[in-house]
């Protein structure tokens, strides 16, 4: 850009000044040689009057030829000029450069012939005698009006073009150095102009590439200076926008990072637009693999395609449910056309329902399991009632063995309900677990004592085996109190007279497992993952009694504390359950 514009400065400067002063040349050559040849044609005609006059004594009768030469080349000499004499017929009678009886006649010289006419006349033309240009003067020679002959004066045009090219050289000098100083002032203006151009220029790539940190450019009053400071204006407002654009992108950037819906823009051709990292997480695909490609490619489910492809042809928002088999996914897919912020995008919400749909299967199955369970007692109750009024009431002994059983059915009500009240209190939190350190062996020995008694009335040996250097452990003593117990009664309940019950405890890595393992019926494969749930009951323990609550509160109470519970069984050769508590520190 720099040499550019020093060009188109001085080019045109100098071109301008090489045809101006060309043009000046050639006016003033052409000037000065008219005025040269008016000015010398003057001064040679008065020159030819004064040798006309002198040579009239000379052409007497005879001719004296001797002295017309003597007086051609005197005048010759003091004038610089060539003389000749010619005699009324033509006849050269005095020549200063050449010999006068060589020569031809010039009578058919166009100056001769006027001047013998009587006319004073100038010529210029080529000279064969002395082979060059001359301007040529002739004069008539009178005396006493008679006409004798012509005076003829002569100059080389070699000194009429001296002086026009002397004009010439002069002009085409200034002319050379007119141009030099206008390429030299064309590049000084030219530095002077671009310097603040250069700084706009180079502020310009800065904004241009985000640098909004450097320091503002210099205002003149100037033309330049009023661009230098709508350009700061420029970039302070182009600079308040970004920044509010980059607020505002951060703001929408966060909110779809953490949003837990998933969330993509498709174009009207299907190809993803934006994907935002719970829709990554949701379809198992990454930002790389989603942006550019087909919504098929990415969701890989014709439903959903089918609801942004419907939206896009009604321009209304539509909205689907449904589960993906492959992953157990609960969907709801709400599509919106976004017009008219983004024509021909639509945006797509994916909200994961799976939790959702798992608690209402487990709100249906708490329901179920309540109503199963409550049905039993309840019925009972109803039935002996009924016996009670209709007959019983006469006979004494009968009546009491009814109230007797109505009295068990209430207590199994009133435990159903009171372990309901826990597991309650438990899963909300409300039952603080108050934490200390305590050693293992004491809380499996008051566990054992607590149920020895009602082992050895089923006809079972309780054994307890517990290494004496293992680490306390931090936690509430009741409560991981209450899952030995709870674990130690359904291993009673489902272990056939003569089996063995063994309570135990070792220390791995940052746990203390406790074990309670049985020689009972065990537990069927399938049923083994539930046996935790709330109400679950294999179908071999539905006689046994029990609310079935039992597991779920240990759940809790472990996984309260930090730690796991799990269990392993085989039918008809015992179970085993383990569950970790942390050590203490």
């Amino acid at each position: 850009m720099n040499s550019t514009i020093r060009w188109r400065i001085g080019i045109p400067f100098a071109l301008l000044l090489v045809f101006t002063t060309l043009g000046l040349s050639i006016y003033y050559n052409q000037l000065a040689r008219t005025t040269y040849e008016e000015n010398l044609k003057d001064r040679l005609t008065a020159d030819a009057r004064l040798l006309a006059d002198a040579v009239v004594p000379s052409l007497g009768d005879p001719v004296n030829f001797q002295e017309l030469n003597k007086i051609a080349h005197q005048y010759a000499d003091r004038l610089g000029l060539r003389v000749t004499i010619i005699r009324k017929d033509g006849v050269v009678i005095g020549e200063s450069d050449a010999d006068q009886l060589t020569m031809d006649n010039h009578l058919t010289r166009p100056e001769i012939k006027e001047a013998i006419s009587g006319e004073e006349s100038a010529h210029s033309r080529f000279s064969a005698t002395v082979h060059k240009n001359f301007m040529y003067v002739a004069v008539p020679i009178r005396a006493g009006g008679e006409i004798l002959g012509a005076a003829r004066l002569a100059v080389s045009l070699d000194q009429v073009e001296n002086i026009p090219n002397q004009i010439s050289r002069t002009i085409s000098t200034l002319t050379i150095l007119l141009v030099l100083v206008t390429l030299i002032l064309a590049a000084i203006v030219t530095e002077i102009t671009l310097h603040p151009l250069r700084a706009l220029t180079s502020a310009v790539q800065k904004v241009s590439a985000g640098e909004f940190s450097g320091p503002l450019l210099p205002t003149t009053r100037d033309e330049i200076g009023q661009l230098n400071h709508a350009f700061n204006q420029m970039s302070i407002q182009l600079q308040a926008q970004i920044e509010a654009l980059q607020k505002e992108r951060g703001k929408l950037a966060a909110v779809l990072a953490h949003m837990t819906d998933g969330v993509l823009i498709v174009d009207g051709e299907g190809v993803v637009q934006l994907i935002n990292p719970a829709a990554e997480r949701l379809f198992q695909v990454n930002e790389s693999a989603a942006l550019g490609h087909s919504l098929v490619e990415v969701v890989r489910h014709h439903q959903l395609v089918e609801v942004w492809s419907h939206s896009r042809r009604t321009g209304e928002q539509e909205a689907t449910t449904l589960e993906i088999s492959a992953e157990r996914l609960y969907l709801q897919c709400v599509a919106t056309p976004l017009i008219p912020t983004l024509p021909d995008n639509t945006l797509l919400l994916f909200q994961d329902l799976t939790r959702v749909r798992r608690l209402e299967t487990v709100r249906q199955d708490f329901i179920s399991n309540v109503s199963h369970e409550l049905r039993t007692p309840l019925a009972a109750l109803k039935a002996l009632t009924e016996t009670l009024q209709e007959s019983a009431l006469e006979d004494p002994p009968a009546a009491q063995r009814f109230l007797q059983r109505m009295e068990v059915e209430i207590d199994t009500l009133s435990q159903m309900v009171q372990e309901l009240l826990e597991l309650s209190r438990i899963e909300s939190g409300k039952v603080p677990i108050k934490r200390k350190n305590v050693a293992p062996q004491v809380l499996l020995g008051l566990a054992v004592e607590r149920m020895r008694l009602q082992a050895e009335r089923a006809g079972l040996t309780l054994r307890l085996e517990c290494p004496p250097d293992l680490p306390a452990i931090s936690a509430d003593q009741d409560r991981v109190e209450q899952v030995l117990i709870n674990l130690l009664h359904n291993a009673i309940k489902f272990t056939l007279p003569g089996g063995v019950i063994t309570v135990s405890a070792e220390h791995s890595e940052s746990f203390v497992v406790f074990q309670v393992k049985d020689s009972g019926v065990g537990i069927p494969d399938k049923d083994l993952p539930r046996i935790f749930e709330r109400f679950y009951k294999a179908d071999r323990a539905r006689s046994s009694g029990g609310t079935g609550l039992g597991l779920s509160i240990a759940r809790h109470i472990v996984e309260g504390h930090g730690g796991q519970i799990w269990a392993e069984s085989q039918i008809n050769r015992g179970s085993q359950f383990f569950f970790s508590i942390p050590a203490a520190q």
